[in-house]
């Protein structure tokens, strides 16, 4: 996708050196800024703080973290640390424990001499898969929403969180079809949940700005009214984890979009990557729920009179804050899943029709 017209990812790494570089979504939208990767601790803090953040980019940015790990020791006692470590940091976002467990499955039958290069090319690995599965979620996911909408010349769709390129190496999950769209002349209109308290919806107004795609972005609780009133074709999020069954975690607020598009009769798709279904859980009631900290409800951070980075307390410090990062929708109010193998009914049956190699719980 494009920053101020150059083709760029979220993920990259260093020609010469054993570093990556992402871009700080921390300081996104009000500045467009790049840090350096280099150690484990950088990778860690860098997940934790969500400069990088979307489960797809996560998990990748997890493998390359492994990687920059064993760049000068790769015995087994480090790679577990470096392991253990690294699956601390987000417990929701199922890709995380996904690409460690890709990573360890290559790198354990290797001699500790033979890690280092190992685990650095199937990081890349990792993260080139992750951008071609994008780009055919958005084929994918563009037929199933011509298929629903009333004006095959223009698309009018919600959104909720970001689940666009910024999420994922490149392309997006529920923005990829959006993208697509465009490059194939399509009109879309986007509705932007702003997604507080991080305001990931932030972020999508930025990058469909970027990109020059038409959008309005809206106060979480608008969308109701605006589904109600018609002259939306779909709901279209993403997801950090997808249980066996259909059910998925994503952003908090996602499931009251679901229970609002299926009172107006509105079409509710998750578009996701196989790295985000957890064939493990049976469930949405077996999917753990980050709570994240106090603070992000607290505090509001953007700029002040004299454009200058600043953050406002809305809240007593001691003010008692509940704050759940994510939701899970039932299946029974998902209309499909778009998957980079297609799409199918939000059910282990429809899953099972895509990924017929995988073990189900």
């Amino acid at each position: 996708m494009k920053v101020h017209g150059k083709p760029t990812r979220t993920i990259w790494p260093v020609g010469g050196a054993r570093a990556v570089e992402i871009i700080d979504q921390t300081a996104l939208p009000h500045a467009y800024r790049v840090v350096r990767l280099s150690s484990l601790d950088d990778t860690v803090r860098a997940i934790c703080s969500m400069q990088v953040r979307g489960a797809p980019l996560i998990g990748v940015t997890a493998a390359y973290g492994l990687a920059l790990a064993l760049a000068r020791s790769a015995d087994d006692a480090l790679l577990q640390d470096a392991v253990r470590a690294l699956a601390a940091t987000r417990p929701t976002a199922v890709n995380l424990h996904w690409a460690l467990l890709r990573m360890q499955a290559c790198l354990r039958p290797l001699p500790p001499s033979a890690r280092a290069d190992a685990a650095w090319h199937e990081a890349g690995r990792i993260a080139e898969e992750d951008a071609e599965q994008c780009r055919r979620i958005g084929e994918n996911g563009l037929q199933v929403l011509l298929a629903a909408a009333r004006d095959r010349s223009r698309l009018d769709l919600m959104t909720h969180c970001n689940a666009g390129w910024l999420a994922t190496v490149d392309h997006g999950t529920a923005l990829a079809p959006v993208y697509a769209a465009v490059d194939q002349g399509i009109g879309v209109h986007v509705w932007v949940s702003e997604t507080r308290p991080r305001n990931q919806g932030l972020l999508t107004a930025w990058e469909l700005r970027q990109h020059g795609v038409p959008h309005t972005l809206i106060a979480d609780n608008a969308a109701g009214l605006l589904l109600a009133r018609g002259g939306i074709d779909a709901v279209l999020v993403g997801a950090d984890r997808m249980a066996a069954n259909g059910d998925v975690a994503n952003k908090i607020g996602t499931y009251l979009k679901a229970l609002a598009a299926r009172a107006a009769a509105i079409p509710f798709y998750v578009a996701a990557p196989r790295s985000t279904i957890d064939f493990a859980c049976p469930n949405g009631a077996a999917i753990p729920i980050e709570e994240r900290a106090a603070d992000e409800l607290r505090l509001v951070y953007g700029r002040d009179a004299s454009s200058v980075a600043a953050q406002l307390r809305q809240l007593p410090a001691d003010e008692a804050v509940a704050n759940p990062a994510f939701d899970v929708t039932p299946a029974s109010l998902v209309s499909a899943l778009i998957t980079e193998r297609g799409s199918c009914a939000a059910s282990t049956a429809g899953l099972r029709s895509l990924y017929p190699e995988e073990e189900y719980d």
